[in-house]
């Protein structure tokens, strides 16, 4: 029986009936998502970074588990896009962000730097729907990287830093899972998507998360726990479940306008729950990346 989400997709472009309800189902997924970076922060407060990456993922994965109960391996031709959903989000974005952050990062400056996620998830669905968008799309983001390099230069006076270049690995990955979950939920449920990928990956992330908590030093506060409770429970699964559906129901390019306001949403966080302080600098960059974003989602409509 052809699933419901199929109906309202025709060649990967959202209908007009569904477009609203994907864009309000796609922003619940950045809102849960723009408490990801100051959780993680508190996380690791208590917690080995690696153990806060991998162990988000073996917590939810078992959650997952229970959810499915069946129909744990997907069919032959999807496994690809849940082997690339499995690197990207599931391992890829947390250990890039997570070890960015350890290593120094703001949750403020990460925020600026991944905020070409949404081009670059344009990107990637371009190149996966084989469109041809137009030059003003590319020039669009070529100023965004533009913009994001000035400001990593100047906050690191002149060099590009690890943490900068991890950032870099949290949103690529985060891009190539991003489409290939949008793409496999116009026919599957977002949860099922993101609950096989998570599943699939327990063998690897759950022995060596129980390896690290018994090996590495672990102090159970009340911070730490719920940062690692927020990004195992809503940064991994239950954001991925309205995200995906939106991306399916909106269509990839379009819902994924709802991440142009993560960046904020992020910052936000980071001042009322951690008291971070950033400058003019900050947000001028955010601001001007986020024009440019917006520029490259109206090019590629």
């Amino acid at each position: 029986m052809k699933n419901q989400n199929s109906a309202i997709v025709s060649g990967g472009v959202a209908l007009p009936a569904a477009a609203g309800r994907g864009t309000a189902l796609a922003f619940l997924g950045v809102l849960a998502f723009s408490g990801s970076f100051p959780a993680t922060v508190h996380a690791m407060r208590g917690f080995d970074p690696w153990l806060v990456a991998l162990g988000r993922a073996a917590i939810a994965g078992v959650i997952a588990l229970v959810c499915l109960r069946s129909d744990l391996i997907p069919p032959r031709r999807d496994r690809l896009s849940y082997a690339l959903i499995v690197l990207g989000v599931v391992l890829g974005f947390p250990a890039f962000s997570g070890l960015a952050l350890a290593l120094g990062a703001s949750t403020s400056h990460a925020a600026v730097v991944t905020a070409l996620l949404p081009a670059a998830t344009a990107v990637c669905a371009v190149l996966r729907a084989g469109e041809r968008p137009r030059p003003v799309f590319w020039a669009a983001c070529a100023a965004g990287a533009v913009a994001v390099t000035a400001f990593t230069l100047t906050q690191n006076h002149g060099e590009v830093t690890w943490p900068d270049l991890l950032l870099v690995g949290a949103l690529v990955s985060a891009a190539v899972g991003y489409t290939e979950g949008g793409r496999l939920a116009r026919e599957t449920p977002g949860w099922q998507v993101i609950s096989r990928a998570l599943v699939l990956a327990l063998p690897l992330t759950l022995p060596v998360s129980a390896a690290l908590a018994l090996t590495t030093p672990l102090s159970f506060t009340p911070q730490s726990v719920a940062g690692l409770a927020y990004v195992s429970l809503v940064s991994m699964f239950l954001g991925f479940i309205p995200w995906y559906a939106g991306l399916a129901r909106g269509g990839i390019a379009r819902a994924g306008q709802t991440q142009l306001t993560q960046p904020l949403l992020t910052l936000l966080w980071a001042w009322l729950l951690m008291g971070e302080r950033f400058g003019p600098a900050t947000v001028l960059a955010a601001l001007a990346v986020l024009v440019c974003v917006a520029i490259t989602q109206r090019a590629r409509t």
